[in-house]
Parts: C-alpha cells; structure tokens; sequence
C-alpha cells in the first residue's frame, strides 16, 4: 500500500487526488505520484485531464468542481465528451464560438449587394433568411457597408 504524500501546496481533490501549480505548469497527483501535466493557460489539456479523472474513476465531477471553483455541469460536459467522442475531440476541434453560423462569406456578400441596391436591413434579412439584429451588428462592425442616398 503506497501512503499518500503530497506536497504542502496540494490541494485535495479527494483523499487521494490532488492538484497543484508550480513554475505555469498545473500537476494532478494520484497518492502523491504525478498522473497529469499542463501549462496553466492550456485549456484543451486542462478540459481533457478533468474528464479522464472522471472517466478513469479517480474522482468525481462534484469534487472537481469544488477543488477548482469552477461548474460541476461544465466538468460533467467534458467528461461527457470523453466518453462519446475520445481524447483527440478536445485537441482537434473546431472553435466555432463568436462565429456567425448563418452569416458565412457567400451570405455577406449578398447582403452586401442587395445593400449597395437600396434594400432595407429587414428586407434583407428576410430575403436571406438571417435576423435583422445579425445584420446590424456587421454593418456596425464594419463588415458590410451601407451606401446612403443622397
């Protein structure tokens, strides 16, 4: 049977996880011995490390939760994904956040077009099939141009 020791800056997870940061690296500990390592801003590797803790059987997400501070739903959701969608998901996904879905190139040059022909911002949108509100947000942003008539 191998005690467990860990080092003074450990924070327990469980009676025999544990987690600490030393030099920007974060270190998961099974009894003491190092199971885990990640750079503390690595994301991907800190969502994949959590779910094999859980799917490993190690600990459970509501320790996780409360040890690091962070969602017990969001440690469930990783977990999750390991389980249906395996340890390459977390590393070779697509980051869709802060990306329109409707509004792609070939949407906003449309708009664009139908813009420069003196349509109204709701007219387009309902002849593109995207919200109005999508619309005003690239124009503001730059993305499309409005012409004005004189």
């Amino acid at each position: 049977m191998q005690l467990p020791i860990f080092p003074s800056t450990t924070k327990l997870i469980n009676s025999s996880v544990g987690i600490f940061e030393k030099d920007d690296f974060v270190y998961y500990l099974h009894n003491g011995s190092p199971i885990h390592c990640h750079d503390k801003n690595d994301l991907n590797s800190y969502r994949y490390i959590t779910a094999d803790l859980i799917v490993s059987g190690l600990c459970r997400p509501s320790e996780i939760a409360k040890a690091i501070g962070v969602s017990n739903r969001n440690i469930q959701r990783y977990a999750k994904a390991l389980r249906e969608k395996g340890a390459s998901w977390f590393f070779n996904r697509e980051e869709n956040r802060g990306r329109a879905h409707k509004i792609t190139g070939e949407v906003l040059k449309d708009a664009q077009q139908m813009i420069d022909d003196f349509y109204s911002v709701g007219d387009v949108a309902r002849l593109l099939g995207v919200t109005e509100g999508a619309l005003r947000y690239h124009i503001k942003k730059g993305n499309i141009k409005k012409k004005w008539k004189l």
